[in-house]
């Protein structure tokens, strides 16, 4: 029995590259022990040892979300939290003015002053390492909008003072810096936009284009020193029309200059057949895109919404749905439910790295996706 034991887990080291082979040699084990294919066949076994493989993988890997939104945050977020085996998130906050901006940091500095056995306030690449290692998660301050900036650069100063760490440059409108994805226009940045890129750059600022429209984000990648990121979006070419969604080319353009691309998990955004045609699988179609464009070293994550989830948050046709038909334009096209089921609960980065697995991802491929990417990225980009 013991000597089975070990052929077991000498056969699943070599799955992945024999899967027949193995399938087959299984079988042979299974019935020396004298199981019932009924009770138990080889290829089911295979894929529970598999999966708890990647279990153990999920467990020891860094793993970085590109993008939670933390409105509402309360004790379920925190068992959320402690569920999703994440290592770090960056965080959207409250962009609609300095003085709101500021506010919503020192919330967030208070909330992880009093939870510093869970919560580590991260300005570097090393927190996220130092999260990992004293199993914590780190949270990195930025904002989905420029528009806290009001009129000055020197608020940028006193935004990176305070923590701030990553700046969408707009939001789907236009802002001083420049157009957004749904804006009428498409004119890039103005002057005052690249005044603002060039001082991120010397603060060390993360520049996200994700919202930007197609010429705003052509002259963030092309007007600053550092690579430039996607936080959270989505191939164009898999979800064709969607404003919010970056073409071949943009996404070549940004992983030339040693940006990420965060492939988002908000159901909607991924393909216009949510519930039917858009699943899990679409999902990592988008992460196959985007490695096959940009290189397997320039993908990562993003969830974009709560880290319990739309559905754990309390969100219905009413209250989440009907109001963004108003507050998005028709090509946004919005849908009801707007999740994908593996992706609306806090584990959702594990359902993403089995796929990943069985489409042949190495183990070392995995772990970039799930986080090093943006921890490589952050050592590049954000200043100690």
């Amino acid at each position: 029995m013991e000597q089975n034991r070990r052929n077991l887990v000498k056969l699943l080291s070599l799955s992945a590259f024999f899967p027949g082979q193995v399938a087959s040699a299984l079988t042979s084990i299974l019935q020396s022990v004298d199981v019932h294919p009924n009770q138990l066949t080889a290829n089911n076994l295979l894929t529970d040892l598999k999966d708890e493989k990647i279990e153990a993988l999920y467990k020891k890997a860094l793993v970085i979300d590109g993008l939670i939104i933390p409105k509402g945050w309360n004790e379920d977020s925190f068992k959320a939290l402690k569920q999703s085996g994440y290592s770090g998130f960056s965080t959207s906050l409250l962009s609609g003015s300095l003085k709101s901006a500021l506010k919503n940091i020192g919330e967030w500095d208070e909330r992880i002053k009093n939870n510093s056995d869970v919560l580590i306030k991260a300005t570097t690449a090393d927190d996220f390492i130092r999260a990992k290692k004293e199993n914590k998660t780190a949270v990195l301050y930025g904002f989905q909008n420029a528009t806290m900036m009001e009129k000055s650069i020197d608020n940028l100063d006193t935004l990176y003072n305070a923590g701030t760490r990553w700046i969408q440059l707009t939001y789907n409108q236009r802002n001083l810096l420049g157009d957004g994805s749904t804006e009428r226009t498409d004119c890039g940045l103005s002057d005052f936009g690249i005044e603002a890129v060039e001082r991120m750059n010397e603060l060390g600022i993360m520049i996200d284009l994700s919202h930007c429209g197609s010429q705003t984000t052509y002259d963030g990648i092309k007007f600053s020193k550092t690579g430039a990121c996607f936080n959270h979006t989505m191939c164009e070419a898999l979800h064709k029309g969607h404003p919010r969604s970056k073409t071949d080319d943009q996404i070549k353009a940004m992983a030339d200059k040693g940006g990420i691309m965060g492939i988002i998990c908000l159901g909607y955004m991924i393909g216009p057949d949510l519930g039917t045609k858009t699943t899990l699988e679409t999902y990592v179609d988008h992460i196959d895109h985007a490695v096959k464009i940009a290189g397997i070293d320039h993908v990562g994550v993003a969830a974009d919404f709560a880290i319990q989830g739309l559905e754990a948050t309390g969100a219905t046709r009413e209250n989440w749905y009907v109001p963004r038909l108003t507050r998005f334009k028709p090509s946004y096209n919005v849908q009801w439910p707007p999740w994908i089921p593996e992706l609306d609960k806090p584990d959702r980065y594990l359902q993403v790295a089995k796929v990943l697995d069985k489409r042949g991802y190495s183990t070392g491929d995995i772990e970039k996706i799930l986080g090093l990417n943006w921890l490589r990225y952050f050592k590049e980009t954000l200043k100690s």
